[in-house]
């Protein structure tokens, strides 16, 4: 109990705008330990700011790396597992295309395909004024070729034409059709100009 006294009378004498900071050890014992305190306060505060709070920053992204991991794990693993699925899936287009392909002629077959249309415009009973296959298009993963068609005859006529067209195994597209009425002597007989498109697959070649 004396000490405690001592030390509060040693507090109450000390005078802080007469400190002599070159004198620390002379100092009173408790304003010693109350410095030494502070000191300990500045340490923990400047450690916290400067070691833990980039720990911090440290444990906060590893954090996120590892729920961006879990996330990439559960990704992966529902595709593993399905893996076989996704297999069956890639043959099964596989052969869809393969399908799609070879309905695409290539250039070789397109005189058989300008004989097949003229084929399905005589079976329709109309007169061929000209079918001139034009200028390839190439895009970017196919080969069209437009084919302009002049016939003439009538309106059921051209309906079985354009019929006959569609059904044919080769892909082939109508487009951009104009009907005028015919120059010749009977009224009853129309002109139809109408342009045919057919493609072929773009290889590595083309």
């Amino acid at each position: 109990m004396a000490d405690l006294n001592s030390y509060i009378e040693q507090l109450q004498d000390f005078d802080i705008n007469e400190v002599d900071w070159d004198r620390i050890g002379v100092w009173p014992v408790p304003v010693k330990i109350i410095l030494c305190i502070i000191l300990v306060i500045v340490m923990f505060v400047a450690c916290h700011f400067l070691i833990i709070k980039d720990k911090n920053i440290q444990l906060e992204s590893e954090q996120n790396k590892e729920t961006t991991l879990r996330r990439s794990f559960e990704t992966k693993a529902f595709e593993a597992a399905n893996l076989e699925r996704y297999r069956k899936q890639m043959e099964e287009m596989s052969v869809i295309l393969e399908a799609l392909i070879s309905r695409l002629p290539s250039s070789i077959e397109v005189p058989g395909l300008l004989e097949d249309i003229d084929d399905k415009a005589v079976e329709s009973r109309l007169a061929i004024n000209g079918i001139i296959p034009q200028s390839e298009v190439p895009t970017e993963f196919y080969i069209e070729l437009p084919i302009k068609i002049n016939v003439t005859g009538g309106y059921h006529e051209f309906g079985a034409f354009v019929s006959g067209i569609a059904g044919m195994p080769r892909i082939v597209t109508l487009h951009d059709f104009t009907i005028s009425g015919s120059k010749g002597s009977n009224s009853d007989l129309l002109t139809m100009d109408i342009i045919a498109k057919t493609y072929r697959y773009k290889t590595q070649e083309n």
